[in-house]
């Protein structure tokens, strides 16, 4: 019986109260795991957005080339017209007879000029290659290949333009 001058004490169970204390070590080791799955997830994501970003890039480098010698072209139409400027894939790029810019450049060395940047700028993609004609059609055709950096294939860029 308790009296009034007894103190209670409380009674604990010591299984218990080591059981609820804080968490167990394999509680932790789980909490590390679903962590560092998580973040192997996280840079596989942002590696593929590096890829993805990186070809989007080169890409708009080959319309920016594509344009850029279209717009050559059109400064140039009676070469460019004349043939001056067609030049295939496999062919080799013109040497400069003319300093870009000099007085008393003829017109097709214009268009060799032209075609000597031109082609150091496609040059500049991976594994850049380019192709331009102007068949009877009046219509320009640019392409410029490239090499992907996505899954190693080639891409193609076409681009037509009347001149």
């Amino acid at each position: 019986m308790i009296g009034g001058n007894e103190a209670m004490t409380p009674v604990f169970e010591s299984s218990g109260l080591r059981r609820k204390a804080g968490f167990t070590l394999l509680e932790v080791l789980v909490a590390l795991v679903v962590l560092s799955i998580g973040l192997l997830g996280l840079s596989g994501l942002q590696t593929g957005s590096l890829r993805n970003n990186h070809s989007a890039f080169l890409r708009s480098q080959a319309t920016v080339v594509s344009n850029d010698i279209i717009d050559r072209r059109r400064a140039n139409r009676d070469s460019a017209r004349a043939g001056d400027y067609d030049i295939a894939y496999v062919e080799a790029t013109p040497s400069i007879d003319c300093a870009p810019g000099a007085i008393g450049c003829s017109a097709t060395d214009v268009a060799n000029t032209d075609l000597f940047m031109w082609r150091a700028y496609v040059e500049r993609l991976p594994g850049g290659e380019s192709d331009i004609s102007f068949p009877l059609t009046g219509v320009a055709e640019v392409k410029v290949r490239w090499g992907d950096v996505r899954d190693g294939n080639k891409l193609e860029l076409v681009t037509r333009a009347q001149i």
